[in-house]
Parts: C-alpha cells; structure tokens; sequence
C-alpha cells in the first residue's frame, strides 16, 4: 500500500511539473519570473473540475489528462476530436450512442485546454473585430463558438472543460484554421471581477418614446440617450462595403408596440451578437439618432461609449421628454415600421420560427441542409458568421423570423433572408465528412450567381442542382474542380458560369436590382429575393450521358410496336421472310422537348481511336455524335477536340435492329418471336447551336468563347514541334477493316484485319520547320519535276483523324522531332509502304504514326502561294443514267429516302431475320435534278463494318467514286466500295414538310427524263386484263391449297398462310392509256368491294387455292385458272365487266419504269377514239406502267374543267 502510494505520489509530482513548465510558456507573460500562483490557481481550478465528475478513481488529478496549448492543437491534431474532463468513460458511451447508427461520434482525446476569451484576432488592430470568439495563449489563438457567452467573460483565462475541435480539413468552406467548439460554460482560473451597473438608476427611454423622437428636429439628434426594452428581432451579421453590423430591434411588453431598430456598427460591439437572446430585456446606453446612406429614414446607431447591459427595472428610471416633444417642428423624412401582422397580411410567404436538428447536408457549396428529417433549410441568402462552419449533421439551430415555403420541387424549404437570425442550440456529436478543397470555390460560384442574377429561391435551388450535376458529370477525371468553378481575379467568369448563362439569361439576367440590405431589415412591408414564390419549370437538366444514352434506348423500344411499324391492311398480305425483314432496322428520333425537363448535353469532344467517330464524353461513359459546323459545310478542324461542348437543340437517333421470327401478322403482339435487339445510339447536333469552351489550364487559364480554340488532343497539348507540309487531300476512302500488320518493325506478321482508311492527294510547297509560334517559309524541292502526289495510310490510333479529312480541303500534316528530314518529301520506306506503292502507283507513300499531327492549313502567308478552294465534284444527270455513258464510277450528291436491309444474294432466304448482321444496307436515294427527283439506289453490301453515322431517311449525302452498275432489268444502281467515300451534308429535318402529289395528265410522263415518278391522275377504268387471287405459305411462300402448303418435302414450321391479290386495269384519261397494277388490298377498292364481302371472297379462293382471271383484250373470251367451280369465275368475269369496275377513279401512283432505266422508248402511235357521232384520231404514247399507291373515287365534279392541251388532241377531219 505504501508502494502505491509513492508510486502515486510520484506520478502526481511528475504531472505537476509537466503543468509547471506548460504554464511558464503558454500563459504566464513574457517576463522571466516564475508565475507560482498561475500554476496554483490552475491546478485548483483543475482538481475542482475533476472532482465533480464522481469518476475520479481515487485520483486527486486527472493524471491521463496532458495539457494542450492552441498551437500544439492546431499543428498537430489533424482529426476532429473532442475532450471531456468531466465525464467518465460511461458517460462519454452514452453521449456517443446518440448519435444513431448511421453516424461516427467524435473520438475522445484526453486534453486539457486553457486559454483567455477573447474577440480579438490575435495580434490585429481592434478595428478588425468581426464579432467573432477565439481562445488565446502565448502560442497564439483559435477561433471557437460558445453556445452563451456572458460580456464579463471576455479577456479572462478559463479552463475549458468539455469541447471539439474540427480541423480546417473538415470545415465546410473555410480557408483557415480549424475551430473549437465549447460545450458547456468555461471555469474561470482566477475569480471574475463582476460589474453591477450604475450605482445611481440611469434615464432611459422605452421604445414607443425612442421612436417618436426619431420624426422630430429637436436637440436630441445630438445627444446621446439610453433605451430599454425587450429584445424582439436580432438580425443576423451582415457585411457591406467592408463594413460589419448587425441590427437588433427593442419593443415594449405589449404586442402592439412597433420594434425599435438600433444598428450596430462599432467592431468592439460586434461581440453582443452572441451574448443577446430574444424575449429578453436590455438597456442600451449612449445611443444617437442617425440617417444611413440609401435608406431613407433615421434610425438609431451605438456610440463607441455604448454598453449594453441587463434591464433591472430598479437601476433604471424613464426619462420624461413630453415638453421637449412639443417644442420639436415636424420632420417630413419618413419612418420606419408598422406592425409585423400588416406585414404579414401583405407577403405571399409566410415567416415563422423554427428550432429542429441539422440530419443530413444536401448542397455544402450552395448552402442547402436537411432538418428533421423532412425539411429543406437554404442559408444562401444569409451572410452566415465565419461561413457557417458548426453547421453539420447533429447540429441543433434555433431559426427566427425565417421564410417557409409549403413546396418547392415537392419539399417543404426554410429560408432566412438578412432579416432573420439562427441561433446555435446545440453543437453536433458527429465527426462530418472531410471536405475537399474545392469547396470554398463552390461557395463562392454559387454566391456569385445569387447576388448578380438575383435568384429567386426556386431558381436558385435549380441552379444548384444543375452545377451539382455538372460536377458530378465533370470532375474530377475530366476537370478539374477548380478549373470548373473557379472564376478569374479580374471577374471573368469561370467554367461553370458560362454553362450555366444561356439558361440563366433568359430567366434571370444580370444587371437586376441589387439587394438592399437596410430595405430588407428595415421596411415593413418587407422586401427581399424571399418574399414571394411563383412556380418555375425548371429550364434544363445536364444528366449524365450514359443515364441519358439508356433513356433514349428505353424511349425507343417502349414505343416500338411490329403492328404500327408496318401498316395495316398491307401487313395482313406480307409472307414471314418480308414481315421480319421490314422489321430489321427502325429508327427513332428525339428532340430535347421530348424530355422533361429538356436536356443539354454536355461533354469534352474526343475523337475515337476505336471506330473513328467523335464521341462527347463525361465520366459516366461517352456519346457518339455526328455534327457540322453548318450545313453542307465539312467539319475540318482537330483543334476542337478537347473542349467542353454544350448542345441545346440536338437530336438524338436511335437505330432499332431486331432479329425476329414471326410466322405471320397474327403474332405481331406476341414479343417472345422477337429473339434479338440491339440499338446504335448517336446524336446529331450543329456546332452553331453548341456552345465551345476550350478547357482552363489548372494553373491560371480561364476560357473564352472568343477566337479559335487552342486545346487540342490531350496528350498533344501545347505548339507541336518539328517539320510539316501543307496537303491538299484529293480523295478519302472509306472507314473498314483492312489486311494489314498493325506493327511495324516487328517481323513478318501474318495478316491481321485492321479498321483503317486511305487518303491520298498532293503536296502543296516544300517542307516547313518550326519558327518561334509559327512556320518558315517552305524549304525548296530538290526534284522540280518529282511527282507531289502522295498516299496516306491510317491505321491503329491514327483512325482518330477519320472525321476530319475531306477530300478539297486543306491540311498541315506535323512531324514531331525527331524525325529523319526526308521523310515528308520521299516517303515512308517500310515495307508496307512499298508494297501499297506497288498496288497503287503512287510514288510516296506514308503510314501516319500515332503522335503525328493534322491542323487544317492556311497558305495564304507563303509567298507565291494561293488558296485552293476545291470544291466536290459529282457526275452529272446524264453521266449517271445514260446507257451510253463509259465511265464506271459517279460521284453525286442526293437525299436518302429510305433504308433496309438485304440480304447477300450469296445466301439463302432464311425464315426471320435470323442473318441480319450479315446484312447489307440498301439506300433508296433521291437525285435533285431542275425539275425532277429521280430515285436511285444505293448498295452498301457487308462486311462493311462501321456503317457511317447519320444514314437516315431525309438525310441529305455526297457520295464520291460509287460504282455504276446496270441490273438485269435495265435499271441503274450504284455500289458502295471500299474505295468509296461520303460524307453527310445535312441532317434530317425534325419535322419533314408534307408536299401533296401533282394531279398530272397521262400524257405528261412521256420523255426520256420525265420530271415526276408520283402523281395523281382523273381517269376511267376501260377494262380488266388480269385478276389473281390466291394464298401462300406465310414461311416458304409456296401455294396453299385448302390451307395446306404445297411444298414436296419437310414441312413448314409454320401453318400459317396469307393471302395474295393483284389486278391489272387498262386505264385513259383522253391523253394517254396505262396500264395499273394494283395489290392486295387496292384489289379490293378496283373491284368496288366492301371489306367484308372482300373477305368472304378470300375465303372461297382459299379451298382451290388460286384463282386467275386473264383477258387479253376487250371482247374476247377470258382465260380461267384454278380448279373451282363456274360460279366463282362466273361472278369475277360479271364483276370486272361491270359498272363498278369500269368507273371513273382518282388514281395516285408511281411509275414503274423507273426513270433510271436506259431502254429506250416507243414513238407514239395514232389512235381512232369514237365521241359520239364523232371520231377523233390523235397520237397516243404507248401504254404507260403504272403501279397504284392508291385509288378512290373522285369527287363530285365541279364547274371548272382543266383545259385538255390543244397538242394532243386533232379533229379526225383536220387530219384528213
């Protein structure tokens, strides 16, 4: 026992000289004598403070305790913590429990803190006093927050006995030290010397007499008087032109007496801030009567002799003032106030008080927080004391005379503005988050915004959001935080700023009305950004890409229905292989107003080394575009990749390729045929519609929208050096996987199927070097008379450069050093490079390595040098669909009007669409000649991997070097090869004019280049040649008798049969004769049937299974076919000899000679017509082929009648 006890005797000597030597260096002052009644006084003072926790084990002090002086804490201590010397460890598990589940409680450090309260920063003037608490030593000081603080405290050493630190690291937007936060009142070291207040009772004046002096002239403008009253509104500090206040309002013990405004403006008084609480009672001494510049009425201010005190009704006395009152002459200046119920009655959102516990922190940056659980707190409108640094989960505020609004964006929100006030209640137990650096730049954009736009709360809660997504899209893989929010000294604004303004200007410009901040603490009824709340739609949203990409996929299979892709009744006669072949390849498109709200893509602009297409890209994944700079115009600089890219107006095209097996229309709705989907998803937008930001060096750069951009590949960033030569580029050739070794160097390598592409075209001027920011002159050639044309290979990384290079345009291709000098003028002398001269006949030869460099070049600075504007070449009307034309190759630029696939004709119809990705493209393409749109069609076959973005219908393509077949039916087609190139023109338009079809005269679409291929015509039906009726096997298309398929061998998987019809009328109009074919259901309308008689004959055909009526001419005998009985053939002999198929019509249809077809054509005939009693003889073209679109019956005639053209017709007598 004994042992023990010098064990603990010695332990205690030990720490007690610990204490000595800490309090000779941190609090004692600078002067070398010892400070021994220091040390005493504190080591009492700590031993009381121990005692009282009960936990004491026995232990006269607290030996686990070491003392901490305020620079050791804030060098050293590098996590939050908290210290509490009054509390045992039972105790400190059960305060940290409460922090629920979901929480981490501050860790416990076993420090004892010392130091003096005070409100100065350290060594500054006391002018610099912001309002603000610190704990000081001889080390220095720390800022802290006290939840009371008494005046009488100030400039006193305490022992602190329970309290938190949070580093700076975990502050929300501070730049400074950490912060101490103290929870519970500090023990005083040495004994206070309390102040009791005047010995003689002072005269004061209570609010209702304070503020009728203020509409009076009278001497009290220059005297400094006392008011006492009851604290009813403390404003929150407010900071202005470089000046700190705060505003406190007194009333009187009723509810109808009007508060009295007092301002606070001395920086020694800022500190009352913190020692005031609502509903109690004050005096205020020496106050004088003030005006303030921009508001308009006088208003009470301290004096630097101020004091504020505690009302005792028994120090003070009222001053009598009546007389005085009454010898004042009316002041026509106006007064603030009246009632805050008149206010109230006024505002369209209420104000109210509020106390709850900070649960969750939504928006740190923009100051957005959620209280209970269940509500939205917004503290961007306040100017928060030191940034708000205690706010954090946990956290327990008291809000007075705050903004509520019911709903906005379906959440509840408080809202102080200047006018309000939120008083701390309660520090957080929980250890936050740490924040990330970029956190203040975040405070100080979304402060920016606020103040210059005068947001609106609504608006304001959606620009948060937007810049949140934006970040979230953004950083930090892409950009950097602070190269997105940071903005310039010289105020121009940064990244983020600018893809917020052109939502932003037109709902809120800059330049608005400034906040007023007396007017808003001031004036009743009360004005401020809060005060109303009307319903925004938000504007825009930036989602991420690939969230947006898979909603766009979502949209597009959501609306694809086989039944509405393919039209009724035509679906009703389509075999299997037809319907699931239509089904192939859909399309769907998306403009931004689809969405809500409307989206705008935002990305960096890469150039994919993988396929070759631009993508925009975020850190969510990428989105493959297609854009122009404008229409018809070739998108030619590289310099652009990199940049931030913004697109407001923009469509976003999702390509639908489906393998299905579908037995016939009747399963349609049924979605287990459908095997297989897959989409391409793309956008395509212009770059006059997208707003280009290159992206800020991390350093000091800002962006500009001015001037070309300077960013270019990342890797590549900076002036490239080394040699060059301009190019003037001739021919491109397409983008597809080509035999060749991807290693150079490396040995003979067996081929290998690379995506590459070829350019090829001429030098234009020597070889030039690198001079300061520019080129030199171009070297001279040491071969006159050397051939400049050369070939580019592009392969491997160098893919990227695809969507840049168009043939007649201009490049400087860039060699980085070191590179041999040769090189640009003779060629490249690898072997590849030899054997693709030998192919090619080119005589230089380069494959374009990865580091290599294409800029768009500009000659005009080269002496002797011009500019060569090459613009496309395309073969003419006639070179392209004469017979007679020798050449095999066409170049034209025309509008594609549909896209299917086919199938190779190396391979086998198959039910479904089981080989669509073995499928060829067809592109139906429409020539623009002066008068006419001829349709041609175009054959990408496979394997042609990638298939270039942007083939749609309504798409407008140049094509170059296609080649011109001639089909056995004597109509022309081109070929796709891979020596062919397009480019896109102009996009599809979002919503297409409908044109109505010309109504046309027969003999108008007789020539060699007719100007219509669609037309409407008024005409008779003369007679019937031909009926066909029959059904066929849905799978093998073979006929089916009684419903069976007749096909000799295995059976169809299917038992499902269609039927089939077609008619074939001899038509005139007194111009010319045709002939029409109609199918299906315009079979139907020919013979003047109702759908459901229509179908009863359908049903009587089905048992023999074809049935064929032929008539060669008008009163022969008709040919039957099918075994059936006289009856069948009996009534469609009647019916097509009746009335109601010989009958006026108003027939749409097509030519079906194609205007592409180089047979010649017959010279017109004579031909006798019988009017009457009179006969008529005119030359008549030979019969037309027409196919129907469709047929009706004209309408009632009408009065006027086309003029039949005098040309066609001749009496039978004049030609006599």
């Amino acid at each position: 026992m004994a042992v023990q006890e010098v064990s603990c005797s010695g332990s205690e000597q030990a720490w007690l000289e610990v204490v000595h030597s800490f309090i000779q260096k941190n609090l004692c002052p600078s002067s070398k004598d010892p400070c021994l009644q220091l040390v005493e006084a504190v080591v009492n003072c700590v031993k009381a403070t121990w005692a009282s926790s009960g936990g004491t084990g026995g232990l006269n002090l607290p030996l686990s305790y070491s003392f901490v002086s305020v620079q050791e804490l804030k060098s050293h201590q590098h996590l939050p913590c908290c210290s509490h010397l009054a509390w045992s460890s039972t105790e400190y598990q059960t305060w940290a429990n409460k922090v629920g589940l979901n929480a981490v409680p501050l860790p416990r450090e076993r420090l004892l803190l010392l130091g003096t309260l005070t409100d100065l920063p350290g060594d500054l003037d006391p002018e610099y006093r912001d309002g603000s608490l610190y704990v000081k030593d001889n080390s220095g000081t720390l800022g802290c927050e006290l939840l009371d603080l008494d005046l009488s405290w100030l400039g006193h050493l305490f022992l602190f006995p329970s309290w938190s630190y949070i580093p700076p690291a975990w502050q929300q937007s501070s730049l400074g030290s950490g912060h101490l936060e103290l929870w519970c009142p500090p023990v005083p070291v040495l004994p206070l010397i309390l102040s009791h207040g005047p010995e003689t009772p002072i005269r004061v004046l209570y609010p209702e007499v304070a503020s009728q002096l203020l509409q009076h002239r009278s001497k009290f403008r220059r005297q400094q008087l006392h008011v006492a009253g009851q604290l009813v509104r403390l404003n929150t500090l407010v900071k202005t032109h470089g000046k700190t206040y705060f505003i406190l309002s007194l009333g009187g013990p009723s509810s109808a007496t009007t508060p009295m405004p007092i301002i606070v403006p001395i920086p020694s008084q800022l500190v009352w801030h913190r020692a005031l609480r609502p509903s109690c009672s004050y005096v205020l001494t020496n106050l004088q009567i003030s005006t303030i510049r921009g508001f308009p009425c006088r208003i009470w201010t301290t004096s630097p002799s101020s004091d504020l005190m505690p009302l005792d009704p028994k120090r003070v006395q009222e001053f009598n003032v009546e007389e005085l009152i009454l010898e004042a002459v009316p002041n026509p200046l106006p007064v603030p106030g009246s009632s805050q119920e008149h206010c109230n009655s006024t505002r369209k959102v209420r104000m109210l008080s509020y106390q709850g516990t900070v649960t969750k922190v939504l928006n740190g940056p923009a100051g957005l927080y959620e209280l209970d659980g269940q509500l939205c707190l917004c503290l961007a409108y306040q100017q928060l004391p030191n940034n708000g640094r205690t706010i954090r989960p946990g956290v327990q505020l008291e809000l007075q005379d705050v903004h509520f609004f019911q709903s906005v964006g379906g959440v509840p929100v408080l809202a102080p503005c200047l006018r309000g006030t939120i008083l701390l209640r309660g520090f957080s137990q929980q250890e936050s988050p740490k924040q990330p650096p970029h956190s203040y730049h975040g405070v100080v954009v979304h402060l920016r915004l606020l103040l210059e736009r005068h947001l609106g709360l609504p608006l304001y809660l959606w620009t948060a959001k937007a810049l949140e997504e934006i970040t979230s899209k953004l950083c930090p893989r892409l950009l950097r935080h602070r190269q997105l929010l940071q903005s310039s000294a010289s105020g121009t604004p940064g990244v983020g700023e600018l893809l917020l303004a052109p939502a932003l200007d037109a709902l809120a410009p800059p330049g608005r009305p400034i906040r007023n901040v007396y007017q808003e603490i001031l004036e009743d009824p009360h004005h401020c950004p809060l005060q109303e709340c009307s319903l925004l739609q938000p504007p825009c949203s930036f989602p991420a890409l690939a969230a947006f990409k898979e909603d766009g996929q979502h949209r597009a299979w959501a609306s694809f229905d086989p039944v509405t892709l393919l039209s009724l009744p035509e679906v009703t006669y389509l075999s299997s292989c037809v319907l699931n072949s239509r089904l192939a390849w859909s399309w769907v498109c998306f403009s931004p107003s689809v969405f809500q709200p409307p989206p705008v893509l935002l990305g960096v602009l890469v150039a994919s080394s993988r396929r070759g297409w631009l993508q925009l890209r975020d850190q969510s994944g990428s989105l493959p575009c297609l854009l122009l700079p404008k229409p018809s115009q070739a998108f030619i600089d590289p310099r652009l990749i990199g940049s931030l890219v913004r697109v407001e107006r923009f469509q976003l095209v999702v390509e639908r390729e489906v393998k299905s097996n579908f037995p016939s229309w009747k399963e349609l709705g049924m979605p287990e045929f459908i095997q297989e989907r897959h989409t391409n998803v793309y956008v395509l937008f212009s770059l006059d519609d997208a707003l280009v930001l290159p992206i800020p060096s991390p350093c000091s750069g800002h962006p500009s929208t001015q001037g070309p951009p300077h960013t270019k590949f990342s890797r590549l960033e900076g002036t490239p050096k080394g040699q060059s030569r301009l190019l003037l580029l001739s021919h491109k050739e397409c983008l597809m996987k080509r035999n060749y070794q991807s290693c150079q160097g490396a040995g003979p390598l067996p081929p290998k199927h690379t995506l590459s592409f070829h350019v090829s075209g001429t030098w234009l001027g020597g070889i030039q070097r690198k001079d300061g920011n520019g080129w030199s002159l171009p070297e001279p050639l040491r071969d006159e008379n050397q051939d400049q044309k050369v070939f580019l290979v592009f392969f491997g990384q160098s893919i990227r450069w695809f969507e840049f290079l168009h043939p007649g345009q201009q490049y400087r291709l860039v060699i980085p050093d070191p590179s041999p000098p040769s090189l640009l003028e003779e060629g490249d002398s690898s072997s590849l490079s030899q054997r693709i001269l030998e192919l090619t006949g080119y005589t230089s030869c380069l494959v374009v390595q990865d580091d290599w460099i294409l800029e768009p070049g500009n000659p005009q600075g080269i002496p002797g040098m011009l500019g060569i504007n090459k613009g496309l070449s395309e073969s003419s009307l006639t070179e392209i669909l004469s017979g007679s034309f020798p050449g095999s190759f066409v170049s034209f630029s025309a509008e594609i009007l549909s896209r299917t696939l086919c199938v190779p004709f190396s391979g086998t119809a198959q039910q479904g669409n089981s080989q669509a990705s073995q499928h060829g493209v067809k592109l139906t393409v429409v020539l623009d000649a002066s008068a006419s749109r001829i349709p041609i069609d175009v054959y990408i076959e496979a394997p042609h991997p990638p298939l270039p973005l942007g083939l749609l219908p309504g798409t407008r393509v140049y094509f170059q070097q296609l080649e011109r077949k001639v089909s056995r039916f004597q109509n022309v087609y081109c070929r796709f090869l891979p020596s062919s190139y397009l480019r896109i023109l102009c996009f599809p338009t979002e919503a297409p004019a409908s044109s109505s079809l010309p109504h046309v005269y027969l003999a108008e679409l007789q020539g060699d280049c007719p100007g219509l291929t669609q037309a409407v015509a008024s005409c008779h039906v003369v007679s019937v040649l031909s009926v066909q009726l029959f059904w066929i096997c849905a799978h093998c298309t073979s006929v089916c008798v009684q419903g069976q398929c007749s096909r000799q061998g295995p059976p169809c998987p299917t038992k499902a049969a269609v039927s089939q019809a077609n008619i074939r009328l001899l038509v005139e109009d007194g111009t010319a004769e045709a002939v029409v074919t109609c199918t299906n259901q315009q079979v139907a309308v020919a013979l003047g049937l109702s759908p459901a008689e229509w179908d009863s004959l359908l049903e009587l055909v089905r048992v023999p299974g074809r049935v064929a009526l032929h008539i060669t001419r008008a009163g022969t005998q008709p040919e039957f076919t099918g075994e059936t009985g006289d009856s069948l053939m009996l009534f469609l002999h009647t019916l097509c000899a009746s009335s109601s198929v010989l009958r006026p019509i108003l027939l749409t249809f097509e030519l079906e000679r194609k205007p592409t077809r180089v047979i010649p054509l017959e010279a017109p005939r004579p031909h006798r017509f019988q009017f009457g009693e009179i006969p008529v003889l005119t030359h008549v073209v030979p019969r037309l082929s027409l196919s129907c679109l469709s047929l009706r019956d004209p309408e009632p005639p009408v009065s006027e009648v086309p003029e039949i053209p005098g040309t066609i017709l001749h009496s039978s007598t004049s030609r006599i």
